[in-house]
């Protein structure tokens, strides 16, 4: 089993590398591509779309309980979610790049949930926490590169973003040649053999309330797209180094992924109190408009989107039933995706009529996270 976590980490490694390349300049890119902040806004929509997949996925696994299934959704998943990179090299529209961008998120939520499945299994000997902090920080080091790449590519070829796009195909042919191999090291599932589903049963008063907080939180976490977007809008920083900007944030992310699933294995769901408190500060901070305070929005985001992407996953079979877990991971990506997208709509809307409304608008959603997490927090087993 070390041996699937080790290549599900490189899959994870050299995807991220691929379609976080390719996100880390997603607003400058539409931007050149003469979309408004609107559109940049709306990249989010493949966000919900993506976490509908999820649930769509998470669906079909939890009903049809077979490995090939499992591992079936995983590859598909994988191939729509890194092709859909280089072809952005093609797009010289921003509504055939835009449709591209979304076209990725599918992939991703394709996958994610039958993925986690397997990873949640492959990590019980070590805990959780500590192994989905591992993969995050494999996952990272893909984030890092990959915005590094880019940035490399821009400024050595006169910011030519097709070649950038292009390039970015080598990555995404390693993560499938690894993800192929996992496979064939651990091809059957042991939660797929569990007892069968009851029919009607519920994930819980718990996870649900997990759920309405941590979307609460993300209502008000500003997507990269709109920041991106602004940076570029004020000029604060090049498209090099907007994209070296992103990477600062997934290196943020790895570097304190492991030690936040260490704090989950330790306090549990304590540990996720940070994040409506850390996204409160972006706005503000993005809105002095200075180039000191978009690095310091790049570190803030990267840290929130670790605990998130570490201790969410963690958390997830904590709160359900073994033979539950698929559902459990999709059904909470439709619930996040939805409010992923709203938030993304709602704060591109608002930063068109004013930028500055950003902020008592996050204030309030975070708020209200904070609220239902404490609330959580005292629920007694």
């Amino acid at each position: 089993m070390l041996l699937t976590f080790v290549l599900l980490g490189l899959v994870s490694l050299f995807a991220d590398m691929t379609y976080e390349g390719a996100r880390g300049v997603s607003g400058a890119y539409l931007k050149i591509l003469e979309g408004t902040a609107l559109v940049a806004g709306a990249v989010t929509i493949g966000e919900f779309l993506g976490y509908l997949m999820r649930f769509f996925s998470g669906y079909v696994a939890d009903r049809l309980r077979s490995s090939r299934v499992l591992w079936g959704l995983t590859v598909a998943g994988y191939l729509i979610n890194l092709l859909a990179v280089p072809a952005l090299a093609l797009a010289g529209r921003w509504e055939v790049a835009l449709a591209l961008f979304i076209v990725e998120r599918l992939g991703k939520g394709l996958r994610t949930p039958v993925r986690d499945v397997i990873l949640s299994e492959v990590i019980e000997g070590i805990g959780r926490g500590k192994g989905f902090g591992l993969h995050e920080v494999m996952d990272q080091v893909g984030a890092v590169s990959g915005p590094l790449l880019v940035t490399l590519v821009l400024s050595t070829s006169g910011e030519d973003y097709r070649l950038a796009f292009s390039i970015l195909a080598v990555p995404a042919a390693i993560s499938l040649a690894c993800l192929l191999t996992a496979y064939t090291t651990y091809p059957k599932v042991r939660s797929v053999s569990l007892r069968k589903t009851v029919a009607g049963r519920g994930l819980g008063k718990k996870f649900n309330i997990f759920s309405a907080s941590l979307s609460l939180m993300t209502v008000g976490y500003l997507a990269w797209s709109l920041i991106s977007y602004h940076v570029k809008e004020y000029g604060l920083l090049s498209d090099p180094e907007i994209s070296l900007m992103y990477a600062l944030a997934m290196g943020v992310d790895a570097l304190i992924a492991f030690p936040v699933g260490y704090l989950y294995d330790k306090v549990g769901l304590k540990s996720l109190i940070l994040t409506p408190l850390l996204a409160s500060l972006i706005p503000s901070l993005l809105l002095t408009n200075t180039k000191t305070a978009a690095y310091l929005v790049a570190a803030i985001w990267g840290a929130i989107m670790s605990i998130y992407e570490t201790n969410m996953r963690a958390a997830i079979p904590d709160l359900v039933e073994p033979d539950r877990r698929a559902l459990a991971y999709g059904t909470y990506g439709l619930v996040y995706g939805a409010a992923w997208m709203f938030g993304g709509v709602i704060a591109g809307t608002i930063y068109t009529l004013n930028p500055t409304y950003l902020i008592p608008y996050t204030l309030a959603a975070e708020a209200c996270s904070l609220i239902l997490m404490t609330y959580l927090l005292r629920i007694k087993d």
